[in-house]
C-alpha cells in the first residue's frame, strides 16, 4: 500500500484548478487504482488552496519540471503530467502516480516521505521547480504575469 507517513510531511500550496482537477481524477481514478486515489485524496487533504494567479512560480504544479533527489542520493528531473500524457522514458511522471502525488504542491527544500507498495520507506527533497511554457502561457493569458 502506498502511504503518506509520518508528520515530517509539509504544508502544501496548491492551486484552486490543480485542486478541482485531482479532486476529479481521484474520484474517477478510485476504481482503477484505489490506493493512488486515497494518496492523491490525501494530498488533497493536506493543501493549502490558493487563486491560481497567487501561486508562486516554484511551487510543483501539473506541467512543472521538477529536480529532486532521494533518500539514495540519486537525482532526478522528471515533468509533472496528466495521465494520458505520462511516458517514464520521456521523464514524464503521471499525477497519479505514488511519486506524482507526492511532488505537488511541493517547493524547493521541502522533503517528502511515503510509504510504497513493497513497504520500503522513500523519501525526496526538492531542488528546483520549473514552470513550462504552457504553465507560463496560461498563466500570461490569464492577467496574471505581464508579456
Amino acid at each position: 500500500m502506498t502511504t503518506i507517513t509520518g508528520a515530517l510531511n509539509p504544508v502544501i500550496t496548491m492551486t484552486q484548478s490543480n485542486y478541482e482537477t485531482l479532486s476529479r481524477l481521484a474520484e474517477s481514478w478510485a476504481s482503477k487504482d484505489l490506493e493512488v486515489s486515497e494518496f492523491v485524496w490525501a494530498e488533497l487533504d493536506r493543501a493549502r488552496v490558493v487563486e491560481d494567479r497567487r501561486i508562486s512560480n516554484d511551487v510543483v504544479q501539473i506541467g512543472s519540471t521538477v529536480r529532486y533527489t532521494t533518500n539514495t542520493g540519486e537525482t532526478r528531473t522528471v515533468s509533472l503530467v496528466f495521465p494520458g500524457e505520462a511516458d517514464i522514458a520521456l521523464g514524464k511522471v503521471s499525477v497519479m502516480t505514488p511519486i506524482g502525488a507526492a511532488l505537488i504542491g511541493l517547493s524547493p527544500s521541502q522533503s517528502i516521505e511515503w510509504t510504497a507498495r513493497d513497504g520500503r520507506t522513500h523519501k525526496m527533497t526538492v531542488e528546483h521547480v520549473e514552470k513550462t511554457d504552457a504553465i507560463l502561457s496560461e498563466r500570461r493569458h490569464a492577467g496574471v504575469l505581464a508579456a
